[in-house]
């Protein structure tokens, strides 16, 4: 076995392509192969990935039909909704053995694909070679729902806000610092891509409701809920700390916990577990995490040294 996976990462401009760039740069077992942009073909890596060290590498301009020139142990796509499948066809031809992330939301309802959710789903991302990373809302609230998504009586209400890096690079009033300015926007307040997505892994309708806010990355989810049964909040803090208590990247405790201190980190916090006094089924849960690491490019790494037989936290720090 070589001592070195090679990666190749395909649309390495946007902030999940530079965070995933800085991961692979301090990983011990993981090289890069090639970052394509075309947006930024020629540039040095280091001048669009503050973590990528000033050795000259440049972005290089890829099309899919030139995918076998660069041979590579794992390809991860970090492209726009809706255009992974020409790649993914190219790739498949030239290197049927190669693992194949898409961070996309193009496979993640395929059931050809593993849904990369590491906590769920471990043993089947190390037997597979097609791997569709989740979304970075749809992994908060599951991880705030399976402990109890078995027990609910009702739909559950999920209340998100993220960080306006959620709405990527390109310009528009969600990413817009003066727009945001003292506001809060709501969008897509019904049939947003990661409700369905929340609710076809769970097997269960949820109600999303997302909005994006004036700080620059991470994520608040407030879950409210009704179980088919009385709890009370200490008894959720320990079904929640049993669930979640061989995960590394998931820490569980009674108070609300905020965006800020998972921001720049790979982990996950929830907390703030509250039970109605008018009704003790009803209750409500508060999830935080980086949408730019646990809610994509850390995420990924998790899944690609899962796929590639590596220590699943190797180079996430």
């Amino acid at each position: 076995m070589s001592d070195l996976f090679k990666v190749n990462l395909v649309g390495g401009r946007g902030y999940t392509g530079s965070e995933l760039l800085r991961l692979v740069a301090g990983h011990p077992r993981i090289e890069l192969g090639i970052a394509s942009s075309r947006s930024e073909t020629g540039q040095t890596i280091s001048s669009a990935c503050s973590g990528w060290p000033e050795d000259g590498r440049t972005f290089t301009r890829l099309e899919p039909d030139e995918v076998a020139v660069y041979p590579a142990d794992a390809w991860v796509l970090a492209l726009p909704n809706g255009v992974a499948a020409q790649w993914v066809e190219a790739i498949n031809g030239a290197f049927p053995n190669s693992v194949i992330l898409d961070l996309s939301a193009d496979y993640r309802f395929d059931p050809q694909w593993c849904y990369g959710l590491p906590e769920r789903y471990r043993d089947e991302i190390r037997e597979s070679r097609l791997i569709a990373n989740p979304g970075c809302y749809a992994t908060g609230a599951q991880l705030g729902l399976l402990p109890i998504f078995e027990d609910l009586r009702s739909d559950p209400l999920v209340f998100g806000i993220s960080g306006y890096s959620g709405a990527g690079k390109t310009p528009s009033p969600r990413n817009d610092p003066e727009v945001l300015k003292d506001n809060l926007i709501p969008y897509a307040l019904s049939g947003h891509v990661h409700e369905k997505e929340i609710s076809h892994q769970l097997h269960t309708a949820v109600r999303f409701m997302p909005h994006v806010a004036a700080f620059f990355r991470g994520i608040s989810l407030t879950i409210a809920f009704e179980l088919d049964h009385p709890v009370s909040a200490g008894e959720l803090v320990s079904i929640f700390q049993q669930a979640y208590t061989a995960e590394k990247r998931i820490r569980v405790g009674a108070e609300i916990p905020q965006v800020g201190a998972v921001q720049n980190t790979a982990d996950v916090h929830i907390g703030g577990f509250d039970i109605d006094a008018r009704n003790p089924a009803q209750g409500s849960l508060v999830v935080v995490l980086d949408n730019l690491l646990k809610g994509a490019a850390s995420q990924a790494m998790q899944n690609l040294n899962l796929a590639l037989g590596l220590d699943e936290n190797a180079g996430i720090t």
